[in-house]
């Protein structure tokens, strides 16, 4: 075919322009590997059943709120997080939370309410050793399951049949620090005690165990948790042959006599209670908080256990947990109110609104990894802890030190 001169020369012109534009371009690169495409999460079936409602007693105000405070927010963590996740077999989650303000007779009015007009499955709570002593009638009547979240071995012993507790209790913490003071070599101690069910509890336990554990109590003295000095009982005991000094409160009340024991320069160790497990301890009683020991669960050290400590996934967790809601640190107050949740929790898999279900399901709990320890309930123990839940700490620059076995 013969192509005119005017045709060869568009031709010519087009197939140099087509070069042209391939030298500028380059050659078509191949598609890019595509990045494979991660389905996202299905979201949990937003719970649709009848409520199951618990109620939850906590001292949020008065003298003690540094328990209740943490306690209400990890109630209402647990709660944000069950529902999330669709509920306990489809049902939300409702915890009706009543401040205590750390009387008995708020506790018990606030018991009657949740049972007779709230109709709760269950209760947690409450906070202090005097106030869950007495609604204890109250909820033995009504045969509805308490969890406590107070101390006092007088809460589960004897054993009563619609109560547990969480929190590690006094005999095992005098039990922890007479093993400790047995390895400073120290065998004579003074006792200065809160005048409370606590306190009264706590001075029981240093007496009862002294003479096995080969300590001497040279003086025991008490003090009101509103009381704003302290010096003419830490004077009488500074007097004394005592080698070290044991606290036993809650409170405002321990951080002033932290500071006065300081002022006094009274020259001996000051053994505290688990009642100071807070940072809020630290904050009162200041750069005189350096120095104290005492008996606490893993909580507030759980970035230093080893990490073949059961316990320490479970606690990182519900720090982490903590901080994301609430910006920051839970502490061991807390952990008893999320144990106690989830003991409750527990039963209503198990039993769903059956009161009896509930509690038979706590009373048979074994091997549960708490916050406050591993939890193995049993008829005729509804503490559920030995001593071993408890950890020596010592406050050094105002932070929290493990303490070595």
């Amino acid at each position: 075919m013969h192509l005119s001169h005017s045709k060869v020369w568009g031709l010519a012109v087009g197939l140099a322009v087509i070069a042209m534009v391939v030298v500028m371009t380059g050659c078509p690169k191949p598609p890019a590997e595509q990045e494979p495409v991660v389905p996202p999460e299905p979201e949990a079936a937003q719970p649709t059943g009848e409520p199951y409602k618990i109620g939850a007693i906590f001292a949020t105000t008065g003298p003690a709120a540094a328990l209740g405070e943490p306690e209400r927010d990890t109630a209402k963590l647990v709660e944000e997080q069950i529902n999330a996740a669709g509920g306990i077999d489809g049902h939300p989650l409702n915890i009706v939370i009543r401040d205590t303000k750390g009387e008995d007779t708020q506790a018990l009015s606030a018991v009657k309410e949740l049972i007779e007009k709230e109709n709760v499955l269950a209760i947690v709570g409450p906070s202090r050793s005097g106030t869950t002593l007495s609604v204890v009638d109250a909820i033995e009547k009504a045969e509805v399951p308490l969890v406590s979240c107070a101390a006092s071995v007088k809460i589960t012993t004897p054993v009563k049949k619609w109560v547990f507790k969480t929190p590690q209790t006094d005999s095992d913490a005098i039990k922890k620090i007479y093993a400790y003071l047995n390895k400073q070599g120290i065998s004579k101690v003074a006792a200065l005690t809160v005048q409370n069910p606590y306190g009264e509890s706590g001075l029981e336990q240093i007496k009862a165990q002294a003479e096995g554990a080969g300590i001497t109590v040279v003086a025991a003295d008490t003090f009101g948790d509103k009381d704003t000095d302290m010096t003419p009982h830490l004077t009488k005991i500074k007097a004394t042959d005592a080698e070290a000094l044991i606290c036993w409160g809650v409170g405002p009340a321990p951080s002033l006599i932290t500071k006065q024991v300081k002022q006094l320069d009274m020259g001996i160790p000051l053994i505290q209670s688990h009642g100071i497990a807070n940072k809020r301890f630290i904050e009162g009683a200041g750069d005189a908080a350096n120095g104290v020991i005492f008996p606490a669960g893993k909580l507030i050290v759980a970035d230093q256990l080893p990490d073949d400590d059961p316990q320490k996934e479970t606690l990182l967790k519900y720090t982490e947990d903590f901080r994301a809601k609430y910006d920051k640190d839970p502490d061991t107050f807390g952990g008893h109110a999320w144990d106690a949740v989830q003991l409750v929790i527990k039963g209503l898999k198990e039993a769903g609104d059956d009161k009896e279900g509930i509690r038979s399901a706590i009373e048979n709990t074994t091997d549960f990894v708490g916050i406050g320890g591993i939890f193995n309930y049993s008829a005729e123990d509804h503490y559920g802890l030995t001593a071993d839940a408890f950890v020596m700490v010592k406050i050094e620059d105002g932070e929290w030190k493990l303490l070595p076995d």
